[in-house]
């Protein structure tokens, strides 16, 4: 695959709103192709439709509408904000903090925000016979992306289009260097309101040889047939717990290109069983809603990860200091890491993650990954409950296992882990609170651990 941009980190630089040609196909809308110029008149006819405003909160189901109201509202001058899911609340809450925005959704809702607008038809759209490529002032705040709220309150991140273009030709790089050096063809099971999910399925179609499946495939059958429907060569992007349930699966996939993989970590056995299984390459991502993706690593083979040319990172007593040319300033994570020669560092874990218990320590991730381990474990986390009145923190384990009892994995978790971390109270649900992309809200953890005491009692 050719990256159809270059980086630009120079915010005072007028930038194009898509590279390529007017033939490249930038989607496929229901087995259909969709050219960079049918998208652009799409993009036009609705920016010139939309509501005045500063921001919008982009509500789309189908990725192709979203990409398309996303773009429209980069080219009115106007913010996409994106809450960390499309639950009310969520919404609410970012809606409140930007009076005056709007909402826009592509069908109806049953509990609608206020100032909703309804993206018109496209098919029944008025499009102009062309359609010049925008261009946006490098500076533009295209969007503010918010933290999914796993470690905290959810927090904004405004992200300028210099900086999404300058991310984005180094994951077209990594494409064109771990993939296939080709047109790609995507599907992602990822929601396109997610930081990743923007980076990998709406970014890279609007700035790099990359079309995007608009469906977003969550069940092992319905992601091969989306995988099938498109041309070689194919990349899937997912996650672990959507990982996971292809490779426990008896469905067969057409042949992959590459697996791009984040939102949680991702375990080399997991990564090794999809590389065999599906004979293709996994490539594992790391980054943030704050930085976007910096580092990678094919964790089937490695430990160490290997961050982006032009990323610096600056090991911090509370985490890990990351910088880039494309940052508007220096940005703090939680994680640990040991720098390495050759842009190499190992993960050590998040400064949250860490425990230390009767002067014993170990990492949540590391615990979670050895409950995963366990025979019959289908999905499992192990986590921080609140305090109690002395501020001791205690751990808990929320575990969908169908066919063993709690005390049966408290005795495999005996011979698998220290006694002091033996996560008190173990308790068994059908499902884990996880959103959209896989990760576990701490508030979801807290109130289902809750539901489950409530109805022992």
């Amino acid at each position: 695959m050719s990256a159809v941009i270059q980086g630009a980190c120079d915010t005072t630089a007028v930038l194009p709103l898509v590279a390529g040609n007017e033939q490249r196909i930038v989607a496929w809308l229901a087995g259909r192709p969709v050219r960079q110029s049918e998208f652009l008149r799409h993009v036009a006819a609705v920016a010139a439709q939309l509501p005045r405003a500063a921001a919008a909160v982009n509500l789309c189901e189908d990725r192709y509408h979203f990409l398309v109201a996303f773009a429209a509202v980069a080219v009115a001058g106007q913010t996409n904000l994106l809450p960390p899911s499309r639950a009310r609340q969520d919404v609410d809450e970012v809606m409140g903090a930007h009076p005056g925005c709007y909402a826009i959704s592509d069908r109806t809702l049953e509990a609608s925000p206020p100032h909703l607008w309804q993206l018109p038809a496209l098919d029944a759209l008025n499009l102009a016979a062309d359609a010049p490529i925008p261009l946006l002032p490098g500076s533009r705040i295209v969007a503010i992306g918010y933290t999914s709220g796993s470690t905290g309150a959810p927090k904004p991140n405004p992200k300028t289009w210099a900086s999404f273009c300058a991310s984005t030709a180094l994951n077209a790089t990594l494409l064109r260097e771990q993939c296939a050096d080709a047109a790609l063809s995507l599907v992602a099971t990822v929601p396109p309101q997610h930081m990743y999910g923007i980076e990998m399925s709406v970014l890279l179609p609007l700035l790099a040889d990359v079309s995007v499946d608009t469906s977003k495939p969550l069940m092992p059958a319905d992601i091969a047939a989306t995988l099938a429907a498109l041309p070689a060569p194919r990349v899937l992007v997912t996650t672990p717990v959507h990982l996971r349930a292809l490779v426990q699966s008896d469905i067969a996939l057409p042949q992959l290109a590459g697996v791009i993989c984040a939102t949680a970590p991702l375990c080399r056995e997991l990564a090794a069983a999809a590389e065999a299984r599906f004979a293709t390459r996994v490539i594992e991502v790391f980054g943030s809603t704050e930085t976007c993706v910096v580092a990678h690593r094919r964790s089937a083979e490695q430990e160490c990860w290997q961050h982006y040319p032009g990323v610096q990172l600056r090991p911090q007593p509370d985490g890990t200091l990351v910088a880039a040319d494309w940052f508007d300033a220096p940005v703090v994570l939680q994680d640990i890491v040991e720098l390495l020669p050759g842009r190499l560092f190992r993960l050590c874990g998040r400064n949250s993650d860490l425990l230390e218990i009767a002067g014993k320590r170990a990492s949540l991730a590391d615990l979670t990954r050895r409950l995963l381990a366990i025979d019959g474990v289908v999905d499992g986390v192990i986590f921080q409950r609140d305090g109690d009145h002395c501020g001791v923190q205690r751990l808990a384990a929320l575990v969908v296992a169908p066919d063993l009892g709690e005390a049966a994995i408290l005795a495999a978790l005996r011979s698998a882990m220290d006694p002091a971390f033996l996560p008190r109270p173990l308790r068994k649900v059908e499902k884990l609170p996880r959103n959209e992309t896989g990760k576990l809200p701490r508030a979801g953890l807290l109130a289902a651990l809750n539901t489950e005491k409530s109805a022992e009692e």
